[in-house]
């Protein structure tokens, strides 16, 4: 099954590293025009040696900037929320500062670039597609993750809200909710052998997600392959959820 975008313009947040810039990558190589957003300069001018892509540097934290660039990446055809941010302490440590840290760019930024992008979409009448990325956090809890796992539980109910409202406009929104993925982000919280092992022992396939994984299901859930599949979330967890 050949998936292809060729005239869309596809924008990605989070797209210097990891899931994102992988996401870039298979976007870019099936067609799309992509749009790249990133906090990290040189992160983006590095995908952009590897792809002809547009770049756009901004801290999603920073929500005006956030809309800012929304409305600087022009029309798309194709969103993908992957930006993400993660400050693990354990629940009786968690901070109200963490915590609005995390739901800022994990949450909160996910609902302003797509208030743009929806918007256009609409003006344009041609509908769209919307994905974003939550997490396995959002179907069970982890320990010293109160505030990712929060956020991702909200953004799984945002999209549903988000598939509910703008389905009538032939826009189609989905969630992907990978497992751990081992990115520079990963390995910065899993690092002790013993709780990865652990960790893996608990996913049938024995092993942790790569950032293809999540990169070949979003392109699926984008493209007019999937249809008539709209508000739902697709799990990348090996099994996990099946024990």
């Amino acid at each position: 099954m050949e998936i292809r975008f060729d005239g869309q313009r596809a924008l990605v947040t989070g797209a210097g590293k990891g899931i994102g810039r992988e996401i870039a990558l298979l976007l870019a190589r099936s067609g799309a025009r992509v749009v790249a957003l990133s906090r990290t300069a040189s992160d983006l001018a590095s995908l952009a040696q590897e792809i002809d892509c547009e770049t756009i540097t901004v801290d999603l934290g920073n929500l005006d900037a956030a809309r800012a660039a929304a409305q600087q990446a022009g029309e798309i055809d194709l969103l993908v929320n992957n930006a993400a941010i993660t400050i693990p302490q354990p629940f009786l440590e968690t901070t109200v500062e963490a915590l609005n840290a995390t739901l800022t760019v994990n949450l909160h930024a996910v609902m302003v670039v797509s208030q743009i992008v929806a918007a256009g979409m609409i003006r344009r009448g041609k509908g769209g597609s919307i994905v974003n990325i939550s997490s396995l956090s959002s179907k069970v809890g982890l320990e010293d993750h109160a505030a990712y796992c929060a956020s991702k539980g909200a953004i799984d109910q945002l999209s549903r809200v988000m598939a509910l409202e703008l389905g009538p406009h032939q826009i189609r929104v989905n969630v992907i909710n990978p497992i751990i993925t081992w990115t520079p982000m990963a390995a910065m919280v899993w690092t002790d052998s013993d709780r990865t092992q652990a960790m893996k022992s608990r996913i049938p396939l024995n092993r942790f997600a790569k950032p293809i994984d999540v990169a070949n299901a979003v392109a699926y859930l984008l493209s007019d392959k999937s249809d008539m599949i709209n508000g739902d979330t697709l799990m990348i967890d090996g099994g996990f959820l099946a024990r």
